[in-house]
């Protein structure tokens, strides 16, 4: 990592807003390393497109800076940034061959000859079209087309590739296969990616870091694996994976250990992230896998509940139970035979650590 630069693209103190009343992104302060897929991931209207779009040109910060590699670009014109873009509806020239899609960026910078053969050749290989340059788009499948996108969007060598939801118009197995394809591209090619999605599975899947956005703020940038093990509040445990939640008073606190009542009245000890003072509110955060069926005595929560429902999924087994009166609480254990002798109206014991257990603003 010693050449890589930390800072490739940087955004200081960048507000954006369409009305002048209402800011759409507010106070962002990103830094986005050399060749890293960086992801951002939120709902509908949170402001990750619109970082996108700026970065990308096509919109202007109305506070703030953006740098790549260094210099300020915000004044800088989309088409001279070096920045490859891939967008949901692939953008492709239906009049133009795949051959010629992939000519247009390389004859606009005024490439020779032979070396737009060249890039062509081998983008095509990477993307394993080669066999596809002379189709026009309309005979390709969505699929195919895609990849022509991304290829097109590669074949100049840009400094950073900007994808927006570039799979959510394909069928869940071709966008799951374009996943790991697209990864594949990235790791052997080591460009700077920055991918919009609402998906947080193609989130997690696909990225060195994740930052998730929720009303204009980055609440949480972090590894897939520390955004999935330890969100850092209730907004990114809910937007992350499945999760199991109690709301409940902070009765007690000991180092990094909380003892919270809920509101049925039972205590759990948990993981005390975002909680400081006795007497506060705080939703509590357990993720289904965490969850064990007749625990060992070291583990500190034990209680009993009624199963309600268990539904096979292969892999593993799901059960919904009503804990503490939460009629909803999922637990997800492996397919074993622990669960063989298990019907729906038992009684059972289930049991988590506090540490897996956190409580959350």
């Amino acid at each position: 990592m010693g050449n890589i630069k930390q800072d490739f693209v940087k955004f200081e103190n960048v507000d954006k807003s369409y009305d002048g009343k209402v800011l759409v992104v507010k106070d962002l302060n990103l830094d986005i390393a050399e060749g890293e897929f960086l992801t951002l991931l939120g709902p509908s209207g949170s402001g990750k497109t619109t970082t996108l779009m700026m970065l990308a040109g096509f919109e202007t910060p109305t506070n703030g800076e953006i740098y790549l590699d260094g210099s300020p670009i915000s004044s800088i014109p989309p088409y001279k940034r070096g920045i490859g873009m891939v967008f949901q509806n692939y953008a492709l020239f239906p009049h133009l061959s795949v051959y010629e899609n992939l000519a247009f960026p390389l004859k606009v910078r005024k490439m020779d000859k032979v070396e737009i053969e060249d890039r062509i050749k081998r983008t095509l290989d990477m993307v394993s079209l080669s066999e596809f340059g002379n189709r026009m788009p309309a005979q390709l499948s969505g699929g195919q087309q895609q990849r022509v996108a991304v290829a097109r969007a590669l074949v100049f060598d840009p400094a950073v590739v900007l994808m927006d939801e570039p799979l959510g118009a394909l069928d869940k197995n071709l966008r799951e296969s374009m996943q790991y394809e697209l990864k594949s591209i990235h790791e052997k090619l080591g460009v700077t990616v920055v991918y919009v999605t609402h998906d947080q599975s193609e989130a997690l899947t696909m990225s060195n870091r994740i930052a998730v956005f929720n009303d204009g703020n980055v609440q949480q940038l972090s590894s897939p694996s520390d955004l999935y093990e330890s969100p850092s509040n209730s907004f990114v445990a809910q937007f992350i994976g499945e999760n199991n939640t109690f709301t409940g008073i902070v009765k007690e606190i000991s180092g990094d250990k909380a003892l919270i009542q809920t509101d049925s009245g039972e205590t759990i000890k948990a993981k005390a992230v975002s909680v400081s003072s006795i007497g506060e509110k705080t939703n509590l955060s357990l993720r289904p896998e965490r969850v064990m069926i007749n625990p060992e005595n070291d583990v500190e929560n034990h209680f009993e509940c009624e199963v309600k429902e268990i539904i096979y999924h292969g892999d593993h087994i799901r059960l919904r139970v009503n804990l503490l009166n939460n009629s909803e609480f999922i637990l997800k254990i492996r397919n074993s035979d622990k669960l063989s002798d298990v019907s729906t109206g038992d009684k059972i014991k289930l049991g988590w650590s506090s540490s897996d257990c956190r409580a959350l603003d």
